[in-house]
């Protein structure tokens, strides 16, 4: 079966993409629910799946972190693969169905887990605001921060994978993806109007859809006033040429095959050698060490 792929609450399990997406694991209220469901869930899982990754914000409440570490400690298996990566709620959801579709490929679950660092660095995620006042993922100035009080003010703001934050106005823009992309909008209480009219032709994406706002975009962007958008690359094909023409290496410690330099499983790095002794004792290093630095990007 293939590695299934589960997110915390149920708005991060955006529709499929293409026929092939995969369905979503929700782990909805596990902090909530008694241990012992939690833990035959996810046994049910890596029963049924062998693998399990479950992408979550880092930005969850530490009682749902806890409780996610606890299971996955009580059953003593190296089969769940907790993935936190640095992206505002869309941008999360949008990864976690990029994984869904690779899951339905010849794609190993450590390769799998290991795409998701990977595939980050390809999210541009942002949002329209009423107000930066709370922002706290993306440093504000204060001349932003003073005109945040100012009544209609509204700031275009990237997140991810460079943080960027202007004024709207005339001469707003935002630096976008070089590469075709399409546009993801969940509109909050602001109007949507400059994302869909501006911000999208600027960046000329393929298409755009619109979508409920996440319940957690408006504690994580620090306002309720918001629409927030996110430029991802959509099809299959070619997510699955990014991943596959990344040199793979196997995982010291668990021996599943991973690419970049830490297992999401194990969360094992590479072991550092001194280059003499190796010679010395005639050991050679692994692929995962001679090219540690060519694939720097794909650490979290």
């Amino acid at each position: 079966m293939p590695t299934a792929i589960a997110v915390t609450s149920a708005d991060m399990a955006l529709p499929p993409q293409d026929e092939r997406t995969l369905p979503t694991a929700v782990l909805q209220d596990v902090d909530q629910r008694p241990l012992e469901q939690a833990l035959a869930e996810l046994q049910g899982l890596v029963d049924h799946h062998g693998h399990v990754i479950v992408v979550c914000s880092q930005a969850l409440p530490a009682s749902v972190e806890r409780r996610l570490h606890t299971v996955r400690a009580l059953l003593e298996t190296d089969r769940i693969a907790l993935f936190r990566p640095p992206l505002p709620p869309l941008g999360l959801a949008v990864l976690a169905r990029q994984l869904r579709q690779l899951a339905s490929c010849d794609i190993g679950p450590g390769v799998l887990a290991s795409a998701g660092r990977l595939l980050t660095h390809y999210i541009h995620a942002g949002a329209l605001l009423g107000s930066v006042a709370r922002l706290d993922h993306v440093p504000v100035g204060l001349k932003s921060h003073a005109r945040s009080w100012m009544p209609g003010s509204q700031f275009g703001v990237v997140a991810h994978p460079v943080p960027q934050l202007v004024r709207i106005g005339p001469e707003a823009t935002l630096e976008g993806p070089e590469f075709g992309t399409r546009l993801l909008v969940a509109k909050g209480q602001l109007p949507s109007d400059w994302v869909t009219d501006t911000l999208a032709p600027s960046w000329r994406v393929q298409g755009l859809r619109e979508m409920p706002l996440p319940a957690d975009s408006p504690g994580w962007w620090g306002t309720g006033k918001l629409t927030e958008f996110c430029a991802y690359l959509p099809d299959l094909s070619v997510l699955y040429q990014l991943v596959t023409s990344v040199r793979q290496s196997r995982c010291h410690w668990c021996g599943i095959d991973v690419i970049g330099d830490r297992c999401v499983f194990c969360s094992a790095t590479p072991p550092e050698y001194d280059d003499g002794r190796d010679r010395a004792l005639g050991h050679h290093r692994g692929p995962a060490i001679g090219h540690r630095r060519e694939r720097r990007a794909l650490t979290g």
